[in-house]
């Protein structure tokens, strides 16, 4: 009985094993590598580098020489040859067999064959930067999300905060109405402040769902319940500053980003691939080698007619071996070498332009991130000083209502003002964190929300 439960227990905690999984609080650094792990593109482009593998196995394959065999019984009736007379026989059935082994080596054709394995390797290497850059964009796009979550809490917590002071008020402007000290009227604006603010807390509260289940959805989670994050210790003073001008970032760029390396692999084998395609001009040399042997049942010996001639023995006196060399000389062949010349020429300009593009893109990148980092810092020093104006003016506010002196109106809308100033603040914050960031990952730098 005890062992029955103890499988009992065992399966349950098995079959809850994903759930508790999920059931933690998950790191930057965590849901990047589960996403890195767990990402569909990313297993596919993980396929393709293994087929550009394969293609450059094969290339380095081709060089050795082809062998093929070849095993034949042949059937003849009426008329045939006998091939131990070279006479031909009337009303006779034969059978025969013929056994064959041969193949060549290219011994040189104007180098295509090397040229292809040289290409294969630059198009391994740009796969396997083509795999990094999608991993780095998968990196950039969970930070984003796991910056929204981080930003939507923030909204939340500042919003329930507000609310929370609009029910003390609520509180407190019953018992001043009770004591016939302000007008019920002031209590009603209250009440429908409140009303709004919780309404705009279950707006903020959908975001902050949506966030969390576009991030479990990057994560590949079939579900977002019980997934939560940690929230990190992350210190931004208004003394920060940007390490680095863009000229500076996108040279050190230029050095780590993979799609600026895939570029550069491809332009490679593209050059490579003028190379084969003129290749195709060259003479081609190759050796040809061969060993065949067969066997006949009306096959007599030479030396005695009459004796029965075996089948190992004829296999043995039919032995025929021989190596040779052929030169293929490309004369005219439908202009397909020129043509084949003249694509791989467009195709080089083309790889030419792509690593330019993608430089300009990056440098783009860096740019419009940099100039985003300044004005979020800019925009995140000018809200902490006016949340603290805000505050204060609150503060102030906040005594004049509790003894009449303004309307519900005026109070509402300088909380109003203090929630929109904190909203901005937070927005400038995560905005400014997520840039710098960027700008470091283009240096090369890990994202780690920690530094």
């Amino acid at each position: 009985m005890k062992k029955f439960f103890s499988i009992i227990i065992t399966c349950l905690i098995v079959s809850q094993a994903p759930i508790l999984a999920q059931k933690q609080n998950w790191s930057l650094e965590e849901c990047i590598r589960y996403a890195i792990d767990n990402n569909i593109q990313i297993k596919q482009q993980t396929l393709q580098t293994r087929f550009q593998r394969n293609a450059l196995e094969l290339s380095k394959l081709s060089l050795l020489p082809t062998i093929n065999g070849q095993a034949t019984h042949n059937y003849s009736f009426g008329r045939a040859l006998d091939e131990t007379t070279y006479e031909f026989t009337k009303d006779q059935n034969i059978q025969s067999n013929s056994f064959y082994v041969g193949g060549n080596m290219n011994l040189y054709n104007g180098l295509q064959n090397y040229n292809t394995i040289q290409k294969n390797k630059y198009e391994v290497l740009a796969g396997e930067l083509d795999l990094q850059k999608i991993k780095d964009n998968i990196a950039l796009n969970i930070a984003l999300a796991y910056l929204q979550i981080l930003l939507n809490n923030e909204l939340v917590q500042a919003t329930q905060n507000q609310l929370s002071i609009t029910e003390q008020q609520i509180e407190k402007t019953k018992k001043m109405v009770d004591a016939g000290s302000l007008a019920r009227g002031n209590l009603l604006q209250i009440e429908a402040q409140a009303a709004g603010e919780e309404l705009q807390l279950i707006n903020i509260g959908n975001q902050l769902e949506i966030s969390y289940l576009n991030l479990t959805q990057m994560l590949e989670l079939q579900t977002p319940e019980g997934f939560s994050i940690i929230t990190p210790d992350i210190q931004l003073d208004t003394n920060s500053v940007i390490t680095g001008e863009v000229n500076e970032i996108f040279s050190q760029a230029l050095g780590v980003r993979p799609e600026i390396k895939s570029a550069e692999m491809k332009l490679s084998s593209s050059e490579y691939d003028l190379k084969i395609a003129s290749g195709a001009r060259s003479p081609q040399l190759l050796m040809n080698h061969s060993f065949s042997t067969r066997y006949s049942d009306i096959a007599r010996k030479p030396s005695n007619p009459l004796e029965d001639y075996k089948f190992a023995k004829q296999l043995d006196d039919n032995i025929n071996y021989g190596v040779g060399l052929t030169m293929r000389i490309p004369i005219l062949n439908g202009w397909q070498v020129n043509k084949n010349i003249s694509n791989s020429k467009l195709n080089l300009e083309n790889s030419y332009y792509t690593l330019e593009n993608e430089k300009k893109q990056l440098y783009k990148n860096i740019q419009q991130s940099y100039a985003d980092a300044k004005a979020a810092l800019k925009k995140y020093t000018a809200s902490i000083k006016a949340v603290a104006s805000m505050e204060e003016s609150f503060r102030y506010t906040e005594q004049k209502f509790n003894v009449g002196m303004i309307t519900p109106v005026d109070y509402n809308a300088a909380k109003t003002q203090l929630l929109n100033a904190q909203s901005d603040m937070s927005q400038a914050k995560y905005e400014f964190i997520f840039k710098t960031k960027v700008l470091d990952f283009y240096k090369g730098m890990p994202l780690n929300l920690n530094q």
